[in-house]
């Protein structure tokens, strides 16, 4: 049944992680610290990298740019989730959920697109030293940013629309925290063959390419990392490379397990888990990932917390 761009459907219900209702402090508490745990360590680096000359780089360009996507991410779906938990009213308008749902894919995408970034920013560094400041150079850092927020940016208007044009009939029911495209589709009473084509098409185009250039960069680092001499050297390199090669092992499987795959074989708790590794774990762990074994980066991370320190004295 189809109705154009008409809907009955004035708002939608968050169930989010209503199904434990004894756990739901618990919960509160434990989103609460992570949300304010990635906030706070995005914003530390966004800071240290600024206000470093020395961290002008393109490698720390791309960290900075993910730890503002990694905070913005967050900051789009967890505060909702919180007021809910906290509230109890698992309310949220028409028009705010698909804001929500426009967001989370921009950041997501944005978030895809800068760890391809970065992997191919440490092939180069590591697979070409010599040729690093050549080919890395400031006009190619700006448009391998620029070029990925312009797609971030019209990809999910794509999804939006074709959203706004379903009709919703009297099920408003998400059986998530926080709207995207797998939640609501189910809900519409329009064929919406078009929106699962698009979605698995897309997303799957915007996601498979991407982890194959990811994929093929850390193969060519480790044939390179073989060929170092040292154990110690291979050591130090496995270690920085395995953790965030981890990282993406842990987005895009989280990822793949949402978006690529049939709407029917979805099961609620399993989204929910999903959902919650790459939003609320990820932003966390990036900041811990590519600092902890930086020196250059914890060291201007020092400066900033010793400089706050003497102005709050």
């Amino acid at each position: 049944m189809e109705k154009g761009n008409q809907t009955n459907v004035s708002e939608f219900l968050l169930l989010g992680f209503s199904n434990w209702p004894r756990q739901q402090a618990l919960f509160f508490a434990l989103f609460l610290c992570l949300y304010l745990t990635g906030l706070l360590g995005n914003l530390l680096i966004l800071m240290a990298i600024a206000s470093d000359h020395l961290l002008h780089t393109p490698m720390y360009f791309f960290l900075a740019n993910l730890s503002l996507v990694d905070l913005c991410l967050s900051s789009t779906t967890v505060p909702k989730m919180l007021q809910n938990i906290q509230t109890q009213t698992q309310s949220i308008s028409y028009s705010t959920c698909l804001a929500q749902m426009y967001f989370s894919i921009m950041f997501t995408n944005m978030d895809n697109f800068l760890l391809t970034v970065m992997a191919y920013d440490r092939y180069v560094a590591i697979c070409h030293p010599l040729h690093y400041s050549t080919i890395m150079t400031q006009y190619l850092c700006a448009c391998l940013v620029a070029v990925p927020w312009v797609i971030a940016t019209l990809n999910p208007l794509l999804h939006t629309l074709l959203m706004a044009r379903l009709y919703f009939c009297s099920n408003n029911v998400i059986h998530h925290f926080f709207c995207d495209n797998n939640s609501l589709l189910p809900l519409s009473c329009s064929d919406t063959s078009l929106n699962q084509l698009m979605v698995l098409t897309v997303v799957g185009l915007l996601f498979v390419v991407p982890s194959g250039c990811i994929l093929a960069s850390y193969a060519h680092i480790l044939s390179a990392v073989m060929k170092i001499p040292s154990a110690q050297g291979k050591l130090k390199a496995f270690s920085t490379c395995g953790s965030h090669l981890a990282l993406v092992i842990l987005f895009y499987g989280a990822i793949t397990k949402i978006y690529m795959t049939p709407i029917s074989n979805h099961s609620t708790d399993k989204d929910l888990v999903a959902s919650v590794i790459f939003i609320v774990v990820a932003p966390v762990l990036n900041p811990f990932i590519y600092s902890l074994r930086n020196n250059e980066l914890k060291g201007a991370l020092k400066k900033v917390l010793g400089h706050r320190k003497i102005f709050s004295q």
